[in-house]
């Protein structure tokens, strides 16, 4: 049996084996995903106004108002929709737009559902146009209109439909057509959580993964999640795994900073993806601006990913901006990075080229 023949036999095994991690880590998620209010950190304007709406839905009988949330990912929306759910006391079903790809995929989710059930759709702004147009009948009327039939003889039938909760969630609030997005009775933003959020998050995970860490742990934790509770778990979990291998079953000081520097995570949370997006700007295009499709093919990344993953926290922390002209560095990034700043005239040089 040659080498290729091995390579070709294994592949299999190493997609199953890579598939059976990304079904572990969601398994993670969701069993530390917050199961009541309480439990849910943050978000407090957001949440309060989420509990008048569903009080009021409630005490006049009818289904929750169709509900908007957007913002970076791995702040909570799909944690939200599933408290939005048990706080009705209704039934959720989940979709994402890529997965309904016909309009007639909408209409059999829409005509399962009972009343006051809730339909949360995933990055909601991927939906297609023709399945959009289905979807406001359903979101005004609580009403689905078939065409049955081609040509001449075509005809419009119109199915009842129970009353239903859409919620939406979408990164890209943008790229949410302004005739979906005014069907939103209630439409939040989740913003970035604060380090002392994300302790308590950590703490409470950690309490559930039973996994021995102390405050100050906690805290440089928290300090390195970018302000997202995906991300803090994801870090919790990495390092629990590190603390199984190499240490005594306690997350200490030592076992942390090695856990930290292999994923190459620094002290503002900032990862490789991340530095190679500020140093390609630095050392390629003097500090910007640069536009974003020649920024993605340098780096050789989505722009999607670009926008919606990692530019959103360099801006949050004042490292990067976006202009009329293009993505530019800020001061603090040469500083945070060792590199020596450009002066202010050197800047206005740049921007009048």
């Amino acid at each position: 049996m040659n080498k290729d023949t091995k390579h070709i036999i294994n592949e299999p095994q190493v997609l199953e084996t890579a598939v059976e991690t990304v079904e572990e880590e969601e398994k993670l998620f969701n069993s530390l995903r917050a199961s009541d209010w309480d439990e849910f950190i943050g978000q407090e304007k957001i949440k309060e106004s989420l509990h008048i709406a569903i009080t009021a839905a409630k005490k006049r009988g009818e289904a929750m108002e169709h509900t908007l949330l957007y913002g970076p990912p791995g702040l909570g929306k799909t944690t939200l929709a599933h408290l939005i759910a048990k706080g009705m006391g209704s039934n959720i079903r989940v979709t994402s737009g890529p997965a309904i790809e016909r309009a007639g995929d909408l209409a059999a989710i829409l005509t399962s559902l009972e009343p006051h059930d809730i339909l949360f759709i995933d990055e909601i702004h991927r939906l297609s146009k023709v399945v959009e147009e289905t979807l406001y009948p359903a979101m005004e009327d609580f009403a689905l209109d078939m065409v049955i039939g081609k040509g001449p003889s075509a005809r419009t039938l119109r199915l009842e439909l129970p009353q239903i909760t859409i919620i939406g969630a979408t990164t890209r609030i943008g790229m949410v057509s302004s005739p979906l997005r005014d069907r939103f009775g209630v439409i939040h933003r989740l913003s970035f959580y604060t380090p002392e959020e994300l302790s308590q998050i950590i703490k409470r995970a950690a309490k559930k993964l039973k996994v021995p860490i102390d405050q100050e742990e906690v805290t440089q934790l928290s300090k390195r999640a970018r302000g997202t509770p995906r991300i803090a778990l994801k870090l919790l979990k990495r390092v629990r795994d590190v603390t199984e291998v190499h240490g005594q079953g306690k997350v200490t000081k030592e076992l942390l900073s090695q856990t930290l520097d292999l994923l190459e995570v620094d002290p503002l949370g900032l990862d490789d993806s991340d530095r190679r997006l500020l140093l390609t700007i630095i050392d390629k295009f003097n500090g910007g601006p640069v536009g974003i499709e020649t920024l993605a093919a340098t780096i050789s990344e989505d722009i999607g990913t670009i926008e919606e993953v990692i530019e959103p926290y360099l801006m949050q922390v004042g490292f990067l901006k976006r202009t009329s002209r293009g993505r530019v560095v800020t001061e603090s990034a040469y500083l945070h990075l060792g590199k020596p700043a450009p002066s202010l005239t050197e800047q206005k040089s740049l921007f009048e080229k």
